[in-house]
């Protein structure tokens, strides 16, 4: 697990007032950072295109031209010329060591787009969105310095974005990297230090980026123990039983001793799946995948129930959801459902693009009114908010896009909470199972099935 912020400056104002750093120290770094990684990946004497803005992302770029020249063929291209105090005065050392600024583009097999970085709060040009579209053209090896040009603060695309196969960002990782929006344009992502340790330019931080090893699975160590060792999980089962199948599939899967579907009437499930018209003693309780109306008359009896629980899909268009956030719950819904429960509880209204452009910002929104909920808001990269602090997952990936998909979801957490986990605990590394689960077919071909299948890979 990994911090993450929302912007930078303040820690680099850091360097610059309390360390006695400079500006030329820190871009020497960041530019040395992103040599370093064209060192790695790309053979001496290949032909490295860099795209430079007029500010100090540019004369980072200008910075790494420097770097360059003499093990490489560096061509130099500044649309819009240099205007900041540090892009003017790496030019100067650019062309002092024999540096050219080319006039137009080259082919090459390594491109680096350093035109404007993080901070961007404006539509780009038509000069420069036609810029980037050609950029994003060009068979190369892309990198973006910063974050890719086109992105803004929110990691939202203003209006198009350079389509970088990495980003080397500066300092530290920004959330805007994570947005939905910003998955298919940032590459594999490195942090370059500049020039202090990482825990001297940051502070405290209330996001976090979830890797692939936070991943802890239900792996049993006790051997003297019996089935309801590992709790007992009631999957509620309405109008669309498919849905409510598939999550009590993926809890028996994923560690549970005991799972029950609720339905009123009778339907075909799994010989290992119990079956129940009435809610009986569960340890935890997943229910509204699939559900419509079915139960409504029995909420007020489930809001009693002192157990905790995952809440997903229809109840989310229900006034009764308020009387759920007081409880031990962790909440799974879509940005359409998100939107919908944002409204219930008069916290805005929204629709599906408005809450994708502002994932961020209205998940934290949701966690300042209701802390001790837990909150995961499905999309691209998840977002799990909990008292205050978000969690990002970026580990799924397009293959998880499949109906079900987020019925085995509820399914994983809904298994850890009846097993005893910690509703947050049972959010993060549910998720976590859940994306890591997706990589083991072809990304077109996964089934919800085939996820639950997964499940077992993980260890």
């Amino acid at each position: 697990m990994k911090p993450a912020f929302k912007e930078v400056y303040t820690f680099d104002k850091k360097c610059y007032e309390e360390y006695k750093l400079t500006e030329d120290i820190l871009m020497e770094h960041a530019a040395y950072s992103m040599a370093l990684e064209i060192f790695k990946r790309v053979p001496k004497n290949s032909v490295v295109n860099i795209v430079a803005g007029p500010g100090n992302n540019g004369a980072d770029g200008v910075t790494l031209a420097r770097i360059l020249l003499g093990d490489y063929h560096v061509n130099l291209y500044m649309p819009l010329g240099a205007k900041s105090v540090m892009c003017k005065l790496q030019l100067e050392r650019f062309k002092a060591v024999g540096g050219v600024v080319e006039n137009k583009y080259k082919n090459c097999d390594c491109l680096v787009d350093a035109i404007f970085g993080s901070g961007l709060k404006r539509d780009l040009s038509d000069n420069i969105v036609s810029i980037i579209n050609k950029m994003n053209h060009l068979q190369a090896l892309k990198i973006a310095c910063d974050i890719p040009t086109g992105i803004d603060d929110s990691g939202n695309l203003r209006p198009v974005a350079f389509r970088a196969d990495l980003t080397v960002t500066m300092g530290a990782e920004k959330i805007s990297l994570y947005s939905d929006a910003a998955k298919d344009y940032v590459g594999e992502i490195i942090k370059a230090d500049l020039g202090v340790s990482f825990t001297k330019y940051i502070h405290k931080c209330c996001y976090f980026i979830l890797e692939k090893d936070d991943l802890i699975t239900p792996i049993r160590k006790r051997q003297n123990t019996h089935k309801r060792s590992y709790g007992h999980l009631g999957v509620l089962v309405g109008d669309k039983p498919g849905a409510g199948i598939l999550a009590s599939q993926a809890a028996f899967n994923y560690g549970c001793g005991l799972v029950s579907v609720v339905s009123r009437e009778k339907i075909q499930t799994p010989y290992e799946i119990m079956q129940t018209g009435k809610i009986e003693n569960f340890s935890a309780l997943a229910f509204g995948m699939g559900m419509n109306n079915h139960f409504d008359d029995i909420l007020d009896d489930i809001v009693k129930l002192e157990i905790p629980m995952v809440i997903d899909a229809d109840m989310f268009y229900k006034e009764k959801i308020k009387s759920f956030l007081n409880k031990k719950a962790v909440l799974t819904p879509h940005p359409k459902e998100f939107a919908s429960l944002l409204k219930i509880l008069e916290l805005g209204e929204y629709n599906v693009k408005e809450v994708q452009e502002r994932r961020f910002e209205l998940a934290e929104k949701f966690s300042e009114k209701y802390p001790h909920v837990v909150l995961l808001l499905k999309g691209a990269n998840k977002i799990i908010a909990y008292n205050k602090k978000l969690f990002i997952d970026p580990n799924g990936d397009v293959a998880l896009a499949k109906g079900g998909s987020g019925d085995v979801l509820a399914g994983i957490i809904g298994s850890l909470l009846a097993q005893g986990w910690h509703p947050l605990k049972a959010a993060i590394h549910g998720s976590l199972a859940h994306s890591l689960a997706g990589h083991y077919n072809p990304n077109y071909a996964l089934t919800p099935t085939k996820i639950i299948k997964n499940l077992e890979k993980l260890i």
